[in-house]
């Protein structure tokens, strides 16, 4: 019996067709049931009010761990992992993460199979099975994860306000688990990890404490009698939800000034306020008021000031960390070299705002202002993925009334100055914290925090302490923000008089290609505009690749206090350097496209070098260089698979050597070179009609081709640039190995990549099928049983339309050779699975990828990004869904395992293999056994990449091919 709560009628977005019903089951479990028959894919997520908060001393990282392993096996789904291989087959994808005060677990599938994906996931929440030689298993795999986590600056700040705060507020804990906290310590206590699990299980898991969003194709009423029959045996212990009361931080951690060592090269200024939670007056919309403001880009922001200064690069306000008890806010600065000599200077500049906040007391022009732009953001919201859509709903269950379960805190309404300067009071010397990191203090510290191992030093500051700095600060003229000229008004929609379902080539000229799409699928008043500079000069070397790095990071930085008033009204744009020369992409409301686009595209006509920010963009591309070798060994073994493959790509160490003697006046000469010559590839889609979208392009042509003082001219046809990859051999294996870049880091990586073949449908769905059906098998084999590291996986891979398939693996408990062999050995077991599959089990398979391939785009930015990718790869196959679904049908049993045997199968004759294997320090020693044995096999050793590339046959591009005829 179900008890249905409908009298609360929930706000939902004015453009959203979807139907929502609230209801409660006998079991005190809160449900929101939504029903979309548009949809391709249904999705579930269940919040359970217990977090990390609750973890018993001692075992630090239980909450954490159980989510690893609820999902293991049930009383009713008893097959270890049988949850995970029925979603991935059936088209979907499973995750679960673990906060403060709450779980959460969700998973998406293909429409046809909902019911039992539900009824598997349902069935942890009534009888989960966990056994003793998972939980060792899965201990291992908590701890690779921690491993991952060890050296990166944001898991290391986070823990590290954490620790400076009450020790026996649970605030202070350590929550993501490691196999000391899981397996050691609980061992030498005579404590059996499993027996906590399953005790914390019991005592915490109780239905009274659980939100489910359910999100179906079926009706309403059908959705809630599945859910009904599904979730009702959920047991009610009639828990009452834990609570923490009490404050994290006492004086002692206040007004406290924390000197601490980064991994990356950088300076960072931050500072934490605790304050009131703003959940409790969430339609007042205080953080996010003050958030605008003191994190407002502006002229006459605070960032502003600091960026005119050179002191910084960025910064962001806004609340941090919140429980219903307590809340931090938080402002963070990226200092320059020059701004890390100015601390005080900085933190005088930011309390001199807070107090010009003060004086001019709250506006309600900018609150109103504010609450416009929330407005229109909710009511034309974007649709996203399904399973995002019920992580969202279910997380906001647990703290706001049922009408605003799809709102949240996103819709300020409410003006009230009081509630406002509450929070806007306790922005006060008296009780900041600030955390500066920076290399030079290297040396400088005295203690160390226990579970990353950051190295700290700590002292008082005083009130007068900070208002000496604000005495002292530069005399600058800091004001609130002018009105944004940027907010759409006219948010009607264009007529498509054309129901084109794919982009149409609009014009061609020896200037550009214009690719057109409007919007007949979204109905929303947003338009998407990218245009690539294709210009010949940009990357002929390491140089000019930097240089023209540094031109489109000195375009954003000369827009940007005019731009951050579009960004804050929804209305995006980014300048990007590519392979080929850079591209410029908005994105937002189409009302005021136009008049940024013509502002940028001018900002770019009549570029020119400003000495001193180039010294800072300099400076902040050098430090991103420098920290290429703090980046996880899974990420440089893709860089290094990259780097091989494809063709006139530089490395990082080449553009980090040339970038110190590089000064203002070689971009000066170099940005008129970059665009002397150029050729522009453009996209346009969403709300806007072919005239303008042709008028659009014009104008842009105009600026850089026909004017009299034009700056570009076409390019010649030898000048066409395209991406080619290198063409392994038939047959045969290679292998690149490299030590890891960072000593200090215990992981090591492979990507074992499989060329297979240039985009073709045919084998692309052969391609696609073995994937789909090996992926969670892997996963299985190699994260689940054999525990060789957290990250695990298989996929696709394409560059430029060259098709395969990749194992990427990243472990400190084997070395890249002995992970590369349990690669091979899996696939070795898998033959004899693909082989005994039935031809139900085949058809079943073909038909969840065609479920996939059918599943439409949800918003203009997926749609567009897709069409986008047929453009920049040059294989304009816009109706590639289609077709591939066709050649899908027709694919038969036999003919997928013959392309198993020839291009994936140990031993197959066509298999082209490149193995890139980064080593960590502990598996050194490893390297020459793995030599041997590689040579053994016959594999090719790359010692020299550029010597390899230049030795090799590349692929023809599909860019050399005529494009399609107006």
């Amino acid at each position: 019996m179900t008890i249905a709560e409908q009298t609360t009628m929930i706000v939902k977005p004015r453009t959203d067709k979807r139907e929502y019903r609230r209801i409660t089951l006998n079991n005190s479990l809160q449900v929101l049931l939504i029903s979309d028959p548009d949809t391709d894919k249904c999705a579930a997520s269940m919040n359970v009010s217990v977090g990390s908060y609750c973890d018993p001393v001692g075992l630090e990282g239980l909450a954490h761990f159980l989510e690893h392993m609820l999902f293991y096996a049930s009383e009713k789904y008893p097959l270890e992992d049988s949850y995970s291989k029925y979603i991935t087959e059936h088209g979907g994808s499973t995750n679960a993460f673990t906060a403060s005060e709450h779980t959460n677990y969700h998973f998406d599938v293909n429409t046809d199979c909902f019911e039992e994906a539900l009824d598997r996931f349902a069935q942890f929440f009534i009888h989960p099975l966990m056994s003793a030689d998972a939980t060792t298993r899965e201990i291992k795999a908590v701890d690779s994860e921690n491993q991952k986590n060890l050296l990166s600056d944001p898991w290391r700040m986070n823990q590290l306000q954490k620790h400076l705060s009450v020790e026996d507020h649970p605030y202070h804990k350590f929550s993501t688990g490691n196999w000391d906290t899981l397996e050691v310590q609980p061992k030498a206590k005579g404590l059996d990890t499993r027996e906590e699990l399953i005790k914390f299980y019991e005592k915490h898991y109780s239905s009274n404490l659980m939100q489910l969003v359910v999100y179906s194709k079926e009706s309403i009423d059908k959705i809630q009698l599945l859910v009904e029959e599904k979730f009702q045996a959920i047991r009610n212990s009639e828990r009452s939800c834990p609570k923490f009361p009490g404050k994290p931080c006492a004086s002692e951690h206040l007004q406290i000034l924390v000197k601490t060592v980064p991994i990356r090269q950088g300076h960072k200024l931050r500072f934490v306020w605790p304050i009131t939670p703003a959940i409790h007056h969430y339609k007042e919309g205080s953080c996010r008021y003050l958030g605008h403001l003191i994190g407002h880009e502006g002229e006459g922001s605070l960032f502003y000031i600091l960026k005119n200064l050179g002191w910084a690069t960025g910064l962001s306000a806004g609340e941090g960390d919140w429980t219903l008890e307590y809340s931090f806010f938080t402002v963070v600065v990226e200092l320059t070299d020059a701004g890390q000599e100015h601390m005080q200077d900085i933190v005088g500049l930011l309390f001199k705002y807070i107090t010009l906040l003060k004086q001019s007391g709250i506006c309600k022009w900018i609150f109103d202002e504010l609450s416009a732009v929330c407005e229109t953001v909710f009511h034309y919201q974007d649709k996203i993925p399904p399973s995002d859509y019920v992580v969202n709903i279910a997380s906001h269950m647990q703290f706001y009334p049922p009408s605003d379960w799809l709102v949240g805190s996103s819709l300020p309404s409410n003006f009230s100055p009081d509630v406002i300067q509450i929070i806007l009071d306790e922005l006060s010397p008296d009780s900041v914290r600030i955390f500066w990191g920076s290399n030079n203090f290297e040396g400088q510290t005295d203690k160390v925090e226990p579970w990353y191992g950051t190295a700290y030093s700590i002292q008082k500051i005083t009130s007068s302490d900070i208002q000496s700095w604000v005495q002292s600060a530069p005399k600058e003229n800091l004001h609130l923000p002018a009105p944004n000229i940027f907010i759409p008004t006219d948010l009607s929609l264009k007529d498509a008089q054309e129901k084109i379902k794919f982009p149409v080539l609009l014009r061609k000229s020896r200037y550009s290609t214009t690719w057109y799409k409007p919007d007949t699928m979204f109905f929303t008043p947003k338009a998407y505009v990218k245009i690539e500079f294709n210009c010949p000069h940009a990357s002929i070397s390491p140089e000019a690749a930097v240089l023209t790095d540094i031109f489109t990071r000195l375009l954003t930085d000369y827009l940007n206090e005019y731009a951050y008033y579009a960004e804050v009204a929804g209305l995006h744009y980014a300048i990007n350097h590519t392979g080929t020369g850079f591209q410029v992409t908005i994105v937002g409301y189409n009302d005021k496209l136009r008049i940024l686009l013509e502002t940028i595209v001018s900002k770019i006509a009549n570029f020119e070098v400003k000495t001193d920010r180039f010294s800072v963009i300099k400076e902040l591309v050098t430090k991103e260089y420098q920290n290429f070798k703090f980046q996880q060994p899974y990420q440089q073994a893709m860089y290094y698979c990259s780097l091989i493959l494809e063709d006139q790509s530089w490395p990082w160490m080449e553009e980090l050597e040339v970038l110190p003697n590089l000064k203002a006046e070689d971009l000066s000469r170099f940005a008129p070179i970059i665009l002397s010559r150029a050729f522009l590839d453009c996209y346009v889609a969403g709300n806007i009609e072919r005239n303008e979208a042709e008028s659009m392009i014009q104008h842009v042509e105009d600026v850089f081709f026909t004017q009299s003082n034009a700056i570009c001219q076409p390019l010649f046809p030898s000048q066409h640039l395209t991406n080619r990859v290198v063409k392994l051999g038939k047959g045969k294996s290679y292998v690149y190995a490299k030590e890891g870049l960072n000593p200090s880091d215990e992981n090591s990586a492979i990507v074992h990549y499989i060329q297979v073949h240039q985009d073709d449908f045919v084998l692309n769905v052969k391609l696609q099928l073995f994937a789909l059906v090996a992926k969670q098998p892997a996963f299985h084999q190699l994260r689940s049983v054999e525990q060789l590291g957290y990250i695990t996986v298989l996929m696709q891979r394409n560059d430029s339309g060259i098709r395969g398939v990749q194992v990427i693996i990243q472990s400190t408990a084997k070395g890249p050779g002995q992970i590369d062999l349990r690669v091979e050995s899996f696939l070795k077991g898998f033959e004899s699975k693909l082989y005994e599959m039935t031809n139900e089990e085949f058809k079943n398979n073909v038909n969840a990828l065609t479920d996939m391939k059918l599943e439409k785009h949800k918003n203009l930015r997926e749609e567009s990004r897709f069409y986008w990718r047929e453009v920049s790869d040059g294989t304009l196959k816009f109706d590639r869904r289609e077709a591939e679904i066709a050649a899908l049908q027709q694919l038969k049993q036999q003919e997928f395992i013959d392309f198993f045997d020839e291009c994936i199968k140990i031993g197959a004759p066509q298999k082209k293999i490149l193995s890139v294997r980064v080593y960590a320090n502990q598996h050194m020693s490893e390297t020459t056994s793995d030599k041997n044995e590689a040579d053994q096999r016959n594999a090719v050793q790359i010692d020299d990449v550029f010597s390899f590339r230049r030795s090799q046959p590349l692929y023809g591009s599909f860019k050399g091919v005529a494009h399609v005829k107006l």
